[in-house]
């Protein structure tokens, strides 16, 4: 076992605060993440560790440094999405570590929104660039939350004038018929998620008077046959619950000026024939169509609880072991 090596890079006339945040919660998060020691000394930063470690850490802190002397603050979000960035550069093999700093979404109600990992870094270059997007990975990756941000974001710039979100009311193992009040308060549990990504975006002010206009609608998928919707930003939620004619319906809703977002979780299907899944189906009906973009999220890229990820990885395993034996 090799001895710890040391480097050191000048951090004179630094706001340390900018760097290392808050009672030095960056500086913790690096020195867990690349089991290294990183004291702030004589207007150096001195960092300690194999050099393996070293080799991963000091180029980003380089970066970070750098960013804080052209004045900007080190965010969670920054760090996060650097960690992710590296991540995928071990797991690849590649040298290729593109730093750049978390594009910023949107400024919402509490806190700016910002790309966290390097796969939602891709999934946002698909919405800017395809009409139709398909967002497809595990829960906890961002998949609609990104989505009704960059709908709300083309709303405040007027690239259109309506933001819809739709979810199929499919039971997960609970009947809707034993559920008190009428149909619309019988399904409004399933399109609550929806309502709360909208209230870190949006004043709550605001977002009544927007709903009470219907500038936004949250609606389930059942209410979507018939309609045709122009400039519109039009997101499908839960998509894996829809079956092949009910995607078919949604898609073909789209009128000038539109836009769709379609996401889901493929290992996580309610419908009685996870086969039947229109989310599953579509990929080969529609995979190389032009201005229709397949974005596909990982375990990497989960912002959740820390320990959602291990969850994610974890239930990954049990079921490609089981499909293993299945087949054998």
């Amino acid at each position: 076992m090799g001895e710890d090596i040391q480097r050191s890079l000048s951090i004179e006339d630094l706001s340390l605060v900018k760097l290392f945040g808050e009672a030095d919660s960056h500086l913790r998060a690096l020195e867990q993440r690349f089991d290294v020691k990183l004291v702030a000394r004589d207007g150096f930063l001195h960092a300690s560790g194999s050099n393996q470690s070293l080799r991963l850490v000091v180029p980003l802190l380089e970066h970070l440094i750098s960013r804080v002397y052209a004045g900007e603050t080190i965010s969670v979000d920054d760090l996060e999405y650097a960690f992710s960035v590296i991540d995928q550069q071990e797991s690849s093999g590649s040298d290729d570590r593109n730093l750049a700093k978390a594009e910023l979404l949107l400024q919402g109600v509490k806190r700016e929104i910002k790309v966290r990992t390097s796969g939602q870094a891709t999934y946002v270059t698909a919405l800017k660039n395809n009409d139709i997007v398909f967002s497809i990975g595990p829960a906890g990756t961002g998949k609609t939350y990104l989505a009704v941000a960059w709908a709300v974001r083309c709303l405040k710039q007027k690239l259109i004038e309506r933001i819809v979100l739709v979810r199929p009311a499919v039971e997960a193992g609970e009947s809707l018929g034993f559920l008190p009040g009428d149909l619309q308060d019988k399904v409004d549990p399933y399109l609550r998620p929806l309502y709360d990504a909208l209230a870190d975006m949006i004043s709550f002010e605001k977002l009544q008077r927007f709903l009470q206009m219907g500038v936004i609608e949250v609606v389930p998928l059942a209410y979507m046959r018939g309609r045709t919707l122009s400039r519109s930003f039009v997101i499908l939620d839960e998509a894996q619950n829809s079956t092949l004619s009910q995607m078919k319906m949604f898609l073909t809703r789209l009128g000038p000026g539109s836009r769709a977002v379609i996401t889901g979780d493929i290992t996580q299907i309610d419908l009685t024939d996870p086969e039947t899944s229109g989310l599953i189906r579509v990929r080969g009906i529609l995979d190389g169509v032009g201005g229709i973009a397949f974005s596909y999220l990982a375990s990497s890229d989960v912002v959740r609880h820390k320990l959602v990820q291990n969850i994610v990885r974890a239930f990954s395993t049990h079921e490609n072991g089981n499909d293993r034996e299945a087949e054998n």
